[in-house]
């Protein structure tokens, strides 16, 4: 498909990264949505609540026109973009992970399409202190997604299920 500017690549990729852990979250048994291999990792719910949260503060500070990943920590960027989603925190549910992913991401999308390509092109304050482009800066949230998804296909291989990314290339279905 082509497409008529980078940022509208973008956006695709996004949308089809954040598919991809959806059908990561969706693949594993509910039962499933609590395991934690060690005592400090996160749970699959845990995980899908962070990619969450990130692109909710990815979306929301590549967007504002005084974006800056510096103005704020993590913490105080979720009491100002995650306020009025619930459930955000400690649900394992899936079907409101899967809505608060598909949700989030969507409406994520929008801001940054109303922002605009020439606005994505500008430069932001990484956490770094680095300056970059917002269009390099939603790159690495992408990537920073794809690490998660990661995760949560290593997970299905620990509770005996086949991940759905290999299930999706090679016709292959879960154990479970």
């Amino acid at each position: 498909m082509p497409f008529s500017t980078a940022l509208d690549e973008a956006l695709e990729a996004w949308e089809y990264t954040r598919s991809g852990v959806i059908s990561e979250i969706s693949n594993l048994p509910d039962v499933s949505l609590t395991f934690r291999p060690t005592a400090a990792s996160r749970t699959p719910a845990e995980i899908a609540i962070h990619i969450v949260e990130s692109g909710l503060m990815m979306a929301g500070e590549l967007s504002r026109p005084d974006g800056n990943f510096r103005r704020k920590s993590f913490p105080q960027f979720m009491k100002e973009y995650a306020k009025g989603i619930k459930p955000l925190g400690k649900t394992t549910n899936k079907k409101q992970l899967v809505q608060l992913l598909t949700k989030t991401q969507a409406e994520g999308a929008q801001k940054l399409a109303k922002a605009g390509e020439l606005h994505m092109l500008q430069l932001i304050t990484r956490f770094d202190g680095v300056q970059g482009t917002r269009l390099a800066w939603m790159n690495h949230g992408i990537s920073h997604e794809e690490y998660h998804r990661g995760q949560l296909a290593l997970y299905a291989r620990l509770v005996g299920r086949v991940p759905a990314l290999t299930q999706l290339i090679y016709g292959k279905k879960s154990s479970s």
